[in-house]
């Protein structure tokens, strides 16, 4: 059979996740090395947003065809909600990504030195101004909106060799609006990452905000996920499978 191997899958969404922590969290940090006592502006909130969205296409191609490129919890579990990824390779994936963000945000203080840690570390926060309905609505906002795309560009009717594409741009798109009031994580590795290696690191973390990133994303990745199949699904959807190929390896992002 032409199936990767769950160690595989599983190592396939540990260095997804990795890179998607290293690039994508790695440019705020880098940002605010290279701007010193220069203010943050829209330009390198645009770039940021660009570094995410280029390696979320890249690990969609690349790594794509072996594990799905979840490399976002929420992703993973819209799926097996919604009865498209198996539940028995949840806690696997949800662990591998985790580790991944872990890695990667390590990678970030190896690249940059502690001057990385200094600067935050690209980690996820809101500010003690900002109610936790506030920082919750955001965060949910823009996780739902990731999942729901992601859902889109994989379902069976839509354009073939875009998904990259789409995903990339999604998160580019939702990183602008909601990255002032949170950071924009929308994704329950990078969140909890970049938290964990900041804490060792002898920075400053606010675990108390963990509940509100990991519970707004994780129900939006859900919500997401039921809501695109409501929509979307049709008499062909739920007629009885035949004795057909086997279904190609879903392939998703975020």
């Amino acid at each position: 059979m032409d199936e990767p191997s769950l160690p595989q899958m599983l190592a396939a969404e540990t260095i997804g996740t990795a890179f998607l922590v290293f690039i994508g969290v790695g440019a705020v940090p880098a940002t605010v090395i290279l701007n010193g006592d220069a203010p943050f502006t829209m330009a390198d909130l645009g770039m940021i947003s660009l570094a995410f969205a280029t390696v979320v296409v890249a690990t969609v191609y690349a790594l794509g065809h072996i594990s799905g490129n979840h490399i976002n919890p929420a992703v993973t579990i819209g799926l097996a909600v919604t009865g498209k990824f198996p539940w028995s390779r949840v806690p696997a994936y949800l662990g591998a990504q985790v580790l991944g963000a872990i890695a990667g945000a390590a990678a970030i203080i190896g690249v940059l030195g502690m001057a990385a840690s200094d600067a935050g570390l690209g980690v996820a926060t809101y500010s003690a101004e900002t109610p936790a309905i506030q920082a919750f609505f955001a965060e949910f906002v823009g996780t739902f909106i990731l999942v729901f795309t992601v859902f889109g560009v994989i379902h069976r009717k839509a354009a073939a060799g875009f998904a990259g594409v789409a995903i990339g741009l999604v998160v580019f798109a939702a990183i602008i609006p909601v990255a002032p009031t949170t950071g924009a994580s929308i994704n329950p590795a990078r969140t909890f990452g970049p938290m964990f290696v900041q804490q060792i690191a002898g920075g400053q973390v606010s675990w108390g905000q963990l509940p509100v990133y990991l519970g707004a994303e994780l129900l939006a990745g859900v919500l997401a996920a039921l809501t695109y199949v409501a929509i979307s699904r049709t008499h062909a959807d739920s007629a009885p499978a035949g004795p057909a190929v086997p279904a190609p390896q879903t392939t998703s992002a975020a």
